[in-house]
Parts: C-alpha cells; sequence; structure tokens
C-alpha cells in the first residue's frame, strides 16, 4: 500500500521522534555514520531500520484490514525516496489480515524472523515514548543503541527525582519515619525503574500475593503511569498554552467561506477536545493515586494489589489518551516555534484534522469501575 500524505511525511522528516512517531530515518540521518548504529540496531532489515513507525489512529475504511477490533494500529512507512518525502511511502500495519506474509512480500523476513518480534513489543505498547519503549524492549531482552531511543540525561535525572518523591511515603511507612531517608527513597525508584534480573522486589510481590507474571506485568504498568503522570506535569503548561493558540491561530493567504467556517470549529472543538482528554488522565491516574495511599498511608495491600491487576488494561488507554496530547503538543512546538514558516490554510487544515482525529473516540469510561470489577 501506498501512503501519499505528503504533509505528514514532510514534517515528520523535519522533526523529532514523539510519543506518537519512532522516526528511524532520521536517527539514520543523524547517527547512520556511528559504529554504535550499526552493530546494535533497533532493526536488523536495513529498510525497517530507516522506517517511520506511527501510533496510527484507523480510520473507518481501515477497521476491516484487523481480525480483531481495534482503534490504534502500529503503522511501518517505508518513504519512497529517503531525499523526497513528497513522493510518499509505502506503509503496512502491525497485526493486519496477512502480515506476516505481507512482511515477507515487502522484506524478505520470515515469521519468526526478530525483527518481526520487536514489531509486535512495540504493538502492544499504548505509544512510542522512548521511556516506555526503551523499558518494553528490555525486559525482553531487545537493547539496541542509545541513539535509537534517545532519552536526555537531565529528562532521566528529573524523572528519578520525581519517583522517588512519589514513593517516599511507601519508604517512610516500610522502613519507619526515623529510618527513612532521601537515600532509602532513591534505592526503591532504582528498583522500581530497573529491569536488572533478580531485582523484582519480591518482598512486595509477596505482600500483594500476586503470581509472578501478573507481578511483573503490573509492575511494569505501574512505570508507565508513573511515567505519564510525569510526562503530564511537565506538559501542563505547555497544554494550556496550545489549548488557547489552537483559538487565535490564523493562516496566511485567502479563507473561503468553507475553509473559515471549517477552522472555526475546529478550534472550539479541538480546544475543548484537549482540555477533555487531559481531564480524562487525570481521572485515570487518579485510580492509581488512591490505590497508592491505601498502601502506602493506609497500609492496606488490597486497593494496590487490584491496581496492579487492573494497570495493564487502563495503562493501554491512558497511553493512548497522552500519547494523542503529546503529539499536539510537540508538533505544535515544531510547526509554530520562534522560526517556523507561516503556515497556509490547506495545511492549518490538515493539522487541524490530524489533530482532531488523534483526539477522537475517547468516550469509554475508565476509573474505579475498573478497580471493582
Amino acid at each position: 500500500m501506498t501512503d501519499r500524505s505528503v504533509r505528514n511525511l514532510v514534517h515528520l522528516r523535519s522533526s523529532a521522534s514523539t510519543a506518537r512517531v519512532l522516526n528511524l530515518l532520521n536517527v539514520y540521518k543523524d547517527h547512520g555514520d556511528e559504529e554504535e548504529w550499526a552493530e546494535k540496531p533497533l532493526f536488523r532489515t536495513p529498510q525497517l531500520n530507516r522506517s517511520m513507525i506511527i501510533k496510527h489512529r484507523l480510520r473507518r475504511d481501515e477497521l476491516d484490514a484487523f481480525p480483531i477490533k481495534r482503534q490504534v494500529a502500529t503503522k511501518i512507512v517505508i518513504p519512497i525516496d529517503t531525499n523526497d518525502l513528497r513522493t510518499g511511502g509505502r506503509f503496512l500495519f502491525v497485526g493486519q489480515r496477512h502480515f506476516e506474509r505481507l512482511m515477507k512480500e515487502a522484506f524478505g523476513v520470515e515469521h519468526d524472523h526478530p525483527d518481526i518480534a520487536t514489531l509486535k513489543l512495540l504493538d502492544r505498547l499504548p505509544s512510542l515514548d522512548p521511556f516506555l519503549l526503551r523499558e518494553q524492549l528490555k525486559r525482553n531482552g531487545v537493547e539496541p543503541a542509545p541513539c535509537y531511543l534517545a532519552i536526555s540525561e537531565s529528562d532521566m535525572a528529573r524523572m528519578l527525582h520525581f519517583v522517588e518523591e512519589e514513593i517516599r511515603p511507601l519508604v517512610t511507612l516500610s522502613l519507619g519515619g526515623e529510618n527513612a531517608n532521601s537515600a532509602s527513597s532513591r534505592r526503591l525508584a532504582g528498583k522500581i525503574l530497573s529491569n536488572e534480573p533478580g531485582d523484582r522486589m519480591e518482598a512486595l510481590r509477596h505482600t500483594l500475593r500476586l503470581e509472578p507474571e501478573d507481578y511483573q506485568e503490573g509492575i511494569f504498568c505501574w512505570k508507565g503511569f508513573l511515567y505519564y503522570k510525569w510526562v503530564l506535569n511537565s506538559l501542563r503548561g505547555e497544554i494550556d498554552g496550545v489549548a488557547k493558540a489552537v483559538r487565535t491561530v490564523k493562516p496566511i493567504g485567502k479563507v473561503d467561506r468553507s475553509a473559515k467556517e471549517y477552522l472555526d470549529r475546529g478550534r472550539e472543538v479541538l480546544s475543548d477536545r484537549i482540555t477533555q482528554t487531559c481531564a480524562e488522565v487525570s481521572r485515570t491516574l487518579k485510580v492509581y493515586d488512591d490505590a497508592y495511599v491505601g498502601l502506602s498511608v493506609e497500609g492496606g495491600a488490597n486497593a494496590f494489589r487490584d491496581f496492579l491487576l487492573a494497570a495493564p488494561k487502563m495503562f493501554a488507554r491512558l497511553g493512548d489518551q497522552l500519547g494523542a496530547v503529546q503529539h499536539v503538543v510537540s508538533f505544535w512546538r515544531f510547526r509554530f516555534g520562534p522560526n517556523a514558516n507561516p503556515v497556509s490554510v490547506d495545511e492549518l487544515i490538515d493539522i487541524f484534522m490530524d489533530f482532531e482525529n488523534g483526539l477522537a473516540g475517547r468516550s469509554q469510561e475508565l476509573g474505579q469501575s475498573m478497580i471493582a470489577a
């Protein structure tokens, strides 16, 4: 299949990887002459290792391509000409009907090829945040060079500090107020963020009466909740700014009546949906907050145990919601930054349609009802 969404490909090439996009073409352009890039690739197939991987909200005409119902799919885009993305690209979806046959036809890889396993790991994630992507790959024995999953040292330091503060009440409860200190919080935070063999906080697993598989999956999703909580806190100022900017942005050139009507409607809808989606994210995170308070302050393990069991289902939706908001913020930052060129009428309409599609379909209720179930 061929994707001629020219605006998307051109701007994806210019922008960095985001929660919705893993831009391996840019990684190749920036690091392809480095030894580490070649020795520890994310994908062994050269074309895949220079592709664009996108978390794509399916359109109505794409739903039948899958054997099971889903709203978001992992899209692999191979540019026709890496030097001119206006030519578009060939694409296929991970998990679509006849996926393994199509992979063999397109890339010559068999069903048991490591690259197919890696793609399926990516597909199981709700978003392509580099932190969560690294964690998912590492716990499944895949460790590409750092350039593929760029996480700045400053971001990692801020994330570690956030987790330290978040789990301090648990340390205080476990060790007692007199014995709890910053070093203890830092050590526990390091354990939570670590995937090293043997460092699985077995005492907590026994306290929560969880089987090893349920515990491992729950802890991974706990990391995800902590990460998303940190991301939401970090983005709040920008989210508000984008929601306001959407209402006032103006394109250059003549705006005909139909375009004006669409843009006027789009401004109101997008601003409201950004605010509403953030509110939904906050409500889902509160499920975790309430369960964690029950464990760390009140000393009751049952609520947190139930949270860890329910977390995988909530984690997928939380990542989808926040990933859509992250994409809006990061793309807006890129396209409407201080040195950006003015936006045309058609491009602004395309941007609004892209954002609206990403933020659509979020009426499903999540929250305490999932814990009760």
